[in-house]
């Protein structure tokens, strides 16, 4: 069950004018599953992404990637995303190119448009042959599911391990004209940033130059997605893709305007709201952890020392059993890589409890006071670091034995 996350209602998603969205069950892995995604989009939408780091990237990641980079050439715009769970097409080489290749073509004619029109995702066991022609099969079933309030539908086609589908809407006031974003993400476990962290998308009625666009989704996946870890695991099929379908009546051509700064705030603000539902269903998690450095030099090292301790196993344990052992936090701080930091100047909280002043445990500090808010299923850990005036805030989960119950059984 996910940590403080209810379920999302199917009505309060709202459709987003120029998108539309279907599911198939294609037996991809497991019969009776939805488990095929097509999104539909109007030819006035423009798409970004944003992708995986792991070099070990899979096959359609690179596909993705060379449609993207080819929007400006004849092909013309992106008209359609097509995801399947079950199966990651990862490490499947020169076939599993072809296979996402294949998928494709086969989704584009079945659209009326180019191959390169289409961006493929995969999630799922990696290492094994893509069923491509159970895929392909079942597109044909989800067009006909075609719908523009499908997001409920859509955000459980998407699931593998996750517990409960992850979606969220907004809608926000830009001067005369009001614009629907909703959004739908999925992940659970092998969730480390470095983009991405696993599978997200979000849709906005909005018109917005492609330039713009691409500078928006970096934006927004910093400030979100780049900022959670569940096990310290990248994984090779991450992506995070936004679309301004062009519908609507706003149109954004520059960064540099009142209208981008009111769009890209709650862009972010919903980025952060599917980022956290991950977090919150971590594999096995029980607790939600904000982990807050200040008083940094820059954001490198800020980084550095709130992914040292969201990463170590010593301290997500401590945190599953209410254990106030939190020397293990000082440990991950120090061994972070930040070699130059003085330790004498740091201040150390459990939420509104000062652990440790100027470096050492804080003579006021009772363990019983650490051990109340362990026991809290949403805590915060602020580190002063007191050198400067840059911080940033990163998301985690404890790790508690289902996390590894779990991912021993994940492939049964």
């Amino acid at each position: 069950m996910a940590v403080n996350s209810p379920l999302p209602v199917a009505a309060d998603l709202k459709p987003v004018a120029g998108i539309r969205l279907g599911h198939a069950e294609a037996g991809i892995r497991k019969a009776n599953r939805k488990d095929v995604l097509v999104m539909e989009l109007a030819p006035t939408a423009t798409v970004s992404g944003v992708f995986t780091t792991n070099r070990f990237c899979a096959a359609p990641v690179q596909v993705c990637k060379a449609h993207l980079e080819g929007l400006h050439m004849s092909s013309g715009p992106i008209r359609a995303l097509v995801v399947n769970t079950g199966n990651a097409n990862a490490g499947t080489g020169d076939a599993g190119l072809a296979a996402a290749n294949k998928t494709c073509s086969a989704l584009a004619d079945l659209l009326g448009c180019e191959a390169a029109q289409i961006l493929p995702f995969s999630t799922g066991v990696i290492l094994e042959p893509l069923p491509v022609d159970r895929l392909i099969a079942g597109l044909p079933q989800a067009i006909t599911n075609l719908k523009e309030d499908n997001w409920f539908l859509a955000a459980e086609s998407i699931m593998t391990t996750d517990t409960q589908p992850k979606a969220a809407s907004a809608t926000v006031q830009v001067g005369s004209h009001t614009v629907t974003m909703t959004g739908i993400s999925k992940g659970a476990g092998m969730i480390k940033p470095n983009m991405a962290t696993m599978l997200g998308y979000l849709a906005m009625d909005a018109k917005v130059a492609q330039p713009v666009l691409d500078h928006l989704i970096k934006q927004a996946a910093d400030k979100s997605f780049n900022c959670i870890t569940i096990d310290g695991d990248t994984s090779t099929n991450d992506s995070f893709i936004l679309i301004a379908t062009g519908v609507g009546s706003l149109e954004v051509n520059d960064i540099d305007t009142p209208e981008y700064a009111i769009l890209a705030k709650a862009v972010i603000d919903l980025s952060q709201k599917l980022a956290h539902m991950i977090i919150r269903d971590g594999e096995g998690a029980t607790k939600f952890i904000s982990i807050a450095v200040e008083q940094g030099r820059d954001l490198d090292e800020c980084r550095k020392i709130a992914y040292s301790i969201a990463h170590s196993p010593l301290v997500k344990t401590a945190f599953f059993a209410s254990d106030p052992n939190l020397g293990r936090i000082l440990a991950a701080i120090g061994y972070a890589g930040v070699n130059d930091l003085d330790v004498s100047k740091l201040d150390l909280y459990l939420d509104d409890v000062l652990v440790a002043k100027n470096g050492g445990r804080n003579p006021e500090y009772r363990e019983e006071d650490g051990q109340r808010v362990m026991k809290q299923s949403e805590i915060t850990i602020r580190v002063k670091l007191g050198r400067g005036d840059v911080e940033t805030t990163v998301w985690t989960c404890d790790l508690s034995h289902d996390y590894v119950t779990i991912n021993a059984d994940y492939r049964s």
